[in-house]
């Protein structure tokens, strides 16, 4: 096998790899909450937002060592034992306790900080500049994919179903479990890059791959690693990428977890508001995986660059709040086990609803793939520092928008997605500007972005 051909083969397992751990994550995400409101046992007080707040505040926190750990371990076993965590969260669900529910929750926070620092550090060493964009969309594409199998599944086995039984959610989460644990087993199939570098030439990739069995090493690149991290947050670029990045991290709550909740809710859907949860999350998945395809696809032919691709996620995403303000009650996020029987400015639609999923899936797929591929582009040298950064900032403001939305009516949640997203574009066309500049300056071809 050609190294370009084992670099894809990389993507590709990797790809499939997160497709398996995150169709049970994110379609355990999706019902949490729903699934926790039907609970009858009095002895579980756990609420699905304040996990998902608890995993995001530890997420953010620990991508501060996270490179580090990476240096250390290395990027192939640090996402094994991340998925372990992942699946053990996941099998909590199976016979819920509050204290195992929340421990959890804390756990995986950590194992998420490693598994996507070295899932960045894993893609940038199998992408060149000519490559980055393609293997950025190739991966986005197969990891949403996940939203589709899980879902699914929940549309079909929730149909007509009111309340969610002990029967059904332990058939449900026993299934996810299994699934998230093949995903952690398929990690073991990447295969390590060889060293393709002058010698003496520095490459940030091999300080993290390398083999080195002395300790003292290890933590020397461990103190390098998290001081780069450091340096990194403070330059220009950096900052201007976070507002964008603060702006994934609430819509990532905000389809993930708040929309799905919200369509459970509504009661004007009838019986079939469970199992619409379901078919939300289809419908993300499918705006995901068309997204993550046509720009991976497009990204070599596309001349000018990044920014077409965020202004049109922009778009569609306020698009989607728009019609999202129209068609769900106000007080759809927090409602009650009964739900609600409000109404918003129109008659609640499920074929608007679903369409909207779709939106907010779209719009999701445009910024993470840009993100993801300019990252990896100004960072290729310093790729597990700049993801940690990355991921830091998206949690972070992920568990703001998981504990304000234990709280906020749906008019707040949707107006601060809009104002973070409006200011957000903007940045991200100010670094993409300045990068296509120094890449005219360095006589390269902007269009091999």
């Amino acid at each position: 096998m050609s190294p370009e051909s084992k670099k894809l083969f990389n993507i590709i397992i990797l790809g499939v790899s997160f497709m398996f751990i995150f169709t049970a994550f994110q379609t355990c995400g999706n019902i949490a909450q729903t699934v926790i409101t039907n609970l009858n046992n009095t002895d579980f007080h756990g609420s699905g937002y304040t996990s998902m707040s608890i995993i995001y505040g530890v997420f953010s926190a620990s991508n501060l060592i996270s490179p580090s750990v990476v240096a250390i371990v290395g990027p192939q076993l640090s996402m094994v034992v991340s998925g372990i965590f992942y699946s053990l969260y996941i099998a909590v669900f199976i016979q819920p306790a509050t204290w195992a529910f929340y421990t959890a929750s804390v756990f995986i926070g950590i194992a998420a900080a490693v598994l996507w620092t070295a899932q960045g550090n894993c893609l940038t060493v199998n992408s060149d500049e000519n490559t980055i964009g393609r293997n950025s969309g190739v991966f986005w594409a197969l990891l949403q994919s996940s939203l589709f199998f899980g879902n699914l599944y929940i549309y079909f086995a929730w149909q007509g179903k009111t309340h969610i039984s002990g029967s059904d959610r332990r058939t449900v989460f026993i299934a996810l479990t299994v699934i998230s644990l093949v995903g952690t087993v398929l990690f073991f199939l990447i295969r390590k890059q060889e060293d393709t570098k002058a010698p003496g030439e520095e490459d940030s990739a091999n300080e993290i791959l390398g083999d080195s069995s002395s300790a003292q090493n290890k933590m020397a690149r461990a103190v390098a690693a998290f001081k780069k991290s450091i340096k990194l947050s403070f330059t220009k670029e950096i900052m201007l990428l976070s507002v964008t990045t603060a702006y994934t991290g609430l819509e990532l709550t905000f389809f993930s977890g708040v929309y799905g909740t919200c369509i459970g809710a509504v009661n004007r859907f009838g019986s079939e508001e469970k199992s619409l949860i379901g078919l939300s999350g289809i419908f993300i998945g499918v705006g995901e995986i068309l997204g993550g395809g046509i720009f991976g696809l497009l990204s070599k032919n596309n001349r000018f660059g990044r920014n077409p691709v965020v202004m049109l996620g922009i778009v569609v995403h306020f698009i989607a709040f728009y019609l999202i303000f129209f068609n769900m009650p106000n007080d759809a996020p927090i409602a009650p086990m009964q739900g609600t029987n409000d109404v918003a400015y129109m008659i609640p639609s499920k074929e608007v609803a679903i369409f909207c999923s779709f939106l907010l899936g779209l719009g999701d797929s445009c910024f993470n793939t840009q993100l993801l591929s300019i990252l990896g582009f100004l960072y290729s040298e310093d790729s597990a520092p700049a993801f940690a950064i990355f991921k830091f900032v998206q949690s972070i403001c992920a568990a703001v928008a998981y504990f304000y939305s234990n709280y906020f009516l749906l008019q707040w949640q949707l107006l601060i997605m809009v104002a973070v997203g409006f200011f957000g574009t903007i940045t991200f066309f100010t670094v993409e500007w300045e990068a296509a500049a120094a890449l005219v300056a360095r006589g390269s071809d902007y269009n091999s972005i």
